[in-house]
């Protein structure tokens, strides 16, 4: 969809200011792309994942103490999400181009209502949320269903694509909607701050 609409949005790393333009194209990178594919996982002498898990190994099988189980795990969480992503994105460059990307938009939803269940969400993973304010956008948008996003487990890329196609699809049910929108995209007016 390319038309201008006014949406809801969740900031949760720095406050917004009424009248601030974000401009999200093709080569601009979200807070999403930048956790996932910048962010390097270390224990406290600077070593990554491969580095503990090739130091942990003896004859008497893997050993690691907590910060670098705590590191491992970390990692892992990490990269099953990036793995999702990177599946979720080949899809839609693949068979649905004229949708917003996950790695450039600006995350949304289309009522207040929606917003809320976000809050909440967020709140249950100790993820801090600044302020709620309301959008104008002028670009492409997207609404998906979060509950339909490939799932972070050990199942073959193969079932990975079939659960992204099926998020791209987004049948009528959306129990967790999602708005992907980028383009120009304008803060009309802030409806709750939060202390930080």
């Amino acid at each position: 969809m390319n038309k201008a609409l006014n949406v809801y949005h969740l900031v949760t790393k720095n406050k917004m200011s009424l009248g601030q333009i974000i401009n999200f194209d093709n080569n601009e990178y979200n807070t999403l792309f930048r956790f996932f594919f910048e962010t390097n996982q270390l224990n406290a002498k600077g070593e990554t994942f491969d580095r503990i898990l090739k130091s942990g190994i003896s004859d008497n099988g893997l050993k690691l103490n907590k910060e670098d189980a705590e590191v491992a795990v970390k990692y892992m969480d990490q990269t099953m999400r990036a793995v999702r992503e990177v599946i979720v994105e080949l899809v839609r460059l693949q068979d649905y181009p004229e949708y917003p990307s996950r790695l450039s938009c600006l995350y949304a939803a289309k009522t207040y209502n929606d917003v809320l269940k976000w809050k909440k969400i967020f709140e249950s993973y100790n993820r801090k949320v600044l302020q709620i304010v309301k959008l104008r956008v002028e670009g492409k948008s997207f609404e998906g269903n979060g509950n339909l996003l490939p799932k972070e487990d050990g199942v073959p890329f193969s079932q990975k694509i079939k659960q992204a196609k099926e998020y791209w699809q987004n049948g009528e049910e959306n129990d967790l909607p999602e708005l992907l929108v980028n383009g120009k995209i304008e803060v009309v007016e802030i409806l709750e701050e939060f202390e930080k």
